[in-house]
């Protein structure tokens, strides 16, 4: 073996032991921040309706997502809307704001989802369209997106994790993005 062969071969080891993976991501806890900008911002309890593909997409955006290496992520309840909706509960629980009765309803159809782990930099975007109904009538409808940039590795076993998590990081953030603005504050205000 060359002085090559011999520096490649632990990259080439771990890129082997990498390997193909399927990962399912689902919703974890509430974001503190988050919680506690909801609790003192003097809302009124609201409900999460319906969650879904935004009109005109590709139903594969919201099922499954490519731009790993060869690697898989996959929603564990079968859609990104779901986990889009499982994310925006899991915050209004923990801010003591969530009713399943309240005639406030939240919704939201997802119009944009993707990673990338490139090698140099790595990069997410997660967008919807978030409205709230007050007793079936329109308080607020806008699109929000958020997006991420960060350092990836050549090495896939260090890269394909922390795209990962770069993409499950955007879903809190998105809500948060919700969460600040005005206008949904307003459509929330007891």
């Amino acid at each position: 073996m060359n002085a090559l062969s011999l520096r490649l071969a632990p990259v080439l080891a771990m890129l082997v032991l990498a390997g193909c993976a399927n990962v399912k991501l689902d919703a974890t806890g509430a974001t503190p921040a988050t919680v506690e900008k909801l609790r003192s911002a003097q809302l009124a309890p609201a409900q999460a309706g319906s969650f879904r593909l935004a009109p005109g997409k590709d139903p594969a955006m919201d099922t499954s997502l490519s731009g790993l290496r060869g690697n898989s992520l996959a929603p564990a309840k079968g859609s990104w809307s779901q986990l889009l909706k499982d994310t925006v509960v899991a915050e209004l629980t923990a801010a003591g704001l969530y009713d399943p009765a309240s005639s406030l309803v939240i919704e939201g159809q997802l119009t944009d989802s993707k990673v990338d782990a490139a090698i140099g930099t790595g990069t997410g975007r997660l967008a919807a369209r978030f409205t709230v109904k007050k007793a079936g009538k329109v308080a607020y409808d806008k699109e929000l997106a958020v997006d991420a940039q960060w350092e990836s590795s050549f090495v896939g076993a260090v890269a394909i994790p922390a795209a990962m998590n770069q993409y499950g990081a955007l879903y809190k953030a998105l809500v948060a993005q919700l969460v600040d603005d005005p206008e949904f504050r307003r459509a929330l205000t007891r």
